[in-house]
Parts: C-alpha cells; structure tokens; sequence
C-alpha cells in the first residue's frame, strides 16, 4: 500500500463509524474527484486557470454548471459539470450523454462473458453496489459489442487453412413467444501456424445445402482461397458446399460420430462384438485392409444391422480420407475433438442461460465466450511441425502457390 492510501484509510478510519460511513464518503470522494478532474478540462479548454486576469477579453469564459446524475459502481452520483459562455466545451471524462461510468459498462460486459444471467447480474449490482440495473438496461449495455461483434464475424480471414472443422451446438431461443432449439454452427481453422481459430459462428434453425453454401461462400468472400483437409460431421449439405466452393478439398467424416451412429439401433447383447469388428475398420493399418474388414463386417452383420453397412459403404469416400497420411495427420483429422472441445468450454460459459430471449442474445453470449477461449489457445496444436511437416509433402504444389500468391 503506498502512502496516498494509507493517508486515505486513514481518513477513513477517523471519520467513519459504520460501512455507511465508509460508502458515503467514498462516493463523495468519487464526485468531489470526478468535478476537480473536469474543472482541470476547462482550464485547458479556456487557456487559464479559474478567476485569472489572463482570462479577461479572451472571447469565452465560465459560465456556471449543469447537474447531471451519474450512475457509478457506488450506485447514484450527482455530478456538477462546468459550463463555458460560448457553449462548446465537452468535456472528455464524462460524455455529453453520458450517464453511468464507463467502468460500470465494464464490469456487466465482464459478468455476462463469465457467463453470468441478466438476473445474477442485476442481483450482483443490487447487493454489491447499491445499484437498480434492469435487464433492459443490462441487455442495452452489452449490445455495445455488437458492432464489435459484426466486425469480428467478417473480419479477413488467412489465405490458406490446412485443416477446418465444422460443427453445431444446440441452444434453446425465444422465437414468437415460443422456445425452440437453435444450432450455432461454428467453423473452426487450424492456420499454418498450427493455432487455432475461430473462424465465424452461424445461427440457424435448419441445415440445409443453400445454408452451407452461404457460410462457405462467407469464408471465401472473406480471403480464404484454400482449405486441405475439411473434417465435419456429415451435416446436411455441407459436403456439397465445400465441393461447389473449394473442390480441391479433401473431406473427413468424424469417425466417433459415425461410430455412435452405427450403434444407435445395436441391442446390449451385440454391442461388444459389433464394435470390436468395427474396430477392425478404423484401426487398419491401410485402406485396403480396412475395405477388405468392412466387407467382412458386412457378411457378418448386414443380415441383422444392414443400415450399419449400408452407411459406412455409402460414406466410404469421405470416411477413409485419412488412411494415406502417417498417424500425426490422422490423429487430427479423424475426429471433430477440436471443435468438439470448444463447445464443452462454450457450454461452461453459457450453462446458466437456459434460454436466450433471441439470436442476438446468443450471439453477445458466443462471442464473449470466444474472447474467453481463445485466451487459451496460444500454442499449436500438439506435434504440429511434424503434421504440418507431412501435409508439405501431400500439398507441395497447393502450399507453394499460396506462397506466391
């Protein structure tokens, strides 16, 4: 504690007797500060100091005060604001409409990024600073970001991602007086520094082909001119996006997901045997010994569970991208985990919201969480010069004319 404090505790010490005491001429303190800081504007406004001669004749001068009440983190305070003949002094501390303490605007953005409800909030400002903040004014404070937000969601985005996962997490909103469930789709890239980034996020009711081929269309219109491995989880639609927009790229279904889908309809009794031979699959060592696992699979269990085969033969394409890289690459690529965990820490910000009274709501909520996130997120992902070090050998002739280019 430096000395200006300790003169300051000690003040308070001798002239408080309850935290009343303490409260009020803190808040006293606040405004009798805020009032010297803006008198100390005005002086540099006219050029000289309050009641000096060298003010005589110099075309403007003081001219009394106007009241205003400032909302503070120590709740209500009235604050007089010096006022100059000529009417065009503005004063930088506190702006000409404002009315709370940009401090205060601060510390609502900060509780709702933690993931704090409208009602905590207000609760939270109620107990600790005396404050009566209604969820109106609450949610008016935090669309402040929403400029920020827009800005972010159409930011430019690098040339070049080597590998881009698409996912959706599930949210319920408030729509025409009912609640329904909202996917926010999030598109996430590992970049040539092997980091990760979020590269936008899409709220939708339905996924469709037009659907995804307007978010990929965003990424393109957003300077992304190639993207190598592309790894989601068969979303309606996408598939046929990506290839209209980037038919260079490679795509990956989520094994796990096709796994759990597999297994859905599968009785207790057969679950152990069939995974076991589904592991045989995925686990090959080569895409012809996992072919060759399949068709076993399938004279096994296709009298019993044809739709297991049926759908593993169907998406084979996209299912066995991974068998030619070394096993680095395939351990990247062959799941959507990336994107995965990012919603299990989207979830923890976003769990006291059970229902968001509408799509910007949810996306103030998303983004806020993203800024959260990636705080998180400054290494590369685990052993990527050596991935990044393979993919060079599989995408020589497309990474080196994203060099030239």
């Amino acid at each position: 504690m430096n000395e200006k404090a300790k003169e300051l505790v000690q003040l308070l010490s001798k002239e408080c007797e309850s935290m009343e005491d303490i409260h009020t001429m803190l808040k006293n303190l606040f405004s009798g500060t805020i009032e010297e800081m803006l008198e100390s504007e005005m002086d540099e406004h006219l050029g000289y100091d309050k009641h000096s001669p060298d003010g005589d004749g110099s075309g403007n001068s003081r001219n009394g005060y106007n009241k205003k009440t400032l909302q503070t983190q120590m709740g209500k305070t009235q604050i007089r604001i010096p006022r100059d003949r000529n009417g065009v002094f503005e004063p930088q501390l506190i702006g000409k409409y404002q009315t709370k303490s940009n401090n205060l605007e601060q510390q609502v953005i900060a509780m709702y990024q933690k993931g704090m409800s409208t009602r905590d909030i207000e609760d939270h400002l109620r107990d600790i600073y005396g404050i009566d903040a209604s969820p109106a004014l609450i949610s008016r404070i935090t669309d402040k970001i929403m400029p920020q937000l827009a800005e972010w969601q159409s930011r430019p985005l690098d040339d070049i991602y080597p590998v881009v996962f698409f996912d959706g997490i599930v949210f319920k909103v408030r729509k025409d007086s009912k609640i329904i469930n909202k996917c926010a789709y999030t598109v996430l890239g590992v970049g040539m520094d092997g980091k990760k980034e979020i590269l936008g996020i899409w709220i939708s009711e339905n996924e469709s082909a037009s659907f995804w081929a307007t978010v990929v269309n965003e990424l393109k219109n957003r300077g992304v001119n190639d993207i190598l491995i592309a790894c989601h989880d068969n979303l309606s639609g996408l598939s046929t996006a990506i290839n209209s927009i980037f038919p260079k790229t490679e795509q990956q279904l989520c094994i796990i997901h096709q796994i759990r889908n597999s297994t859905k309809y599968v009785s207790y009794k057969d679950l152990k045997p069939v995974m076991s031979d589904l592991k045989k699959i995925y686990q090959a060592p080569s895409e012809d010994d996992a072919l060759y696992n399949l068709e076993e699979f399938g004279e096994n269990w296709s009298k019993k569970y044809p739709q297991i085969y049926k759908s593993w033969n169907e998406n084979w394409s996209e299912l066995s991208a991974y068998f030619k890289y070394p096993d680095d690459v395939r351990r990247l690529i062959y799941t959507t985990n990336a994107v995965e965990g990012f919603h299990r820490m989207l979830r923890k910000f976003t769990k006291t919201k059970t229902t968001f009274p509408s799509d910007d709501s949810l996306k103030k909520s998303i983004y806020l969480s993203i800024l959260e996130i990636e705080k998180k997120w400054g290494l590369p992902v685990r052993n990527w010069g050596t991935i990044i070090g393979q993919m060079m050998i599989f995408f020589e002739e497309r990474l080196q004319a994203a060099k030239v280019s």
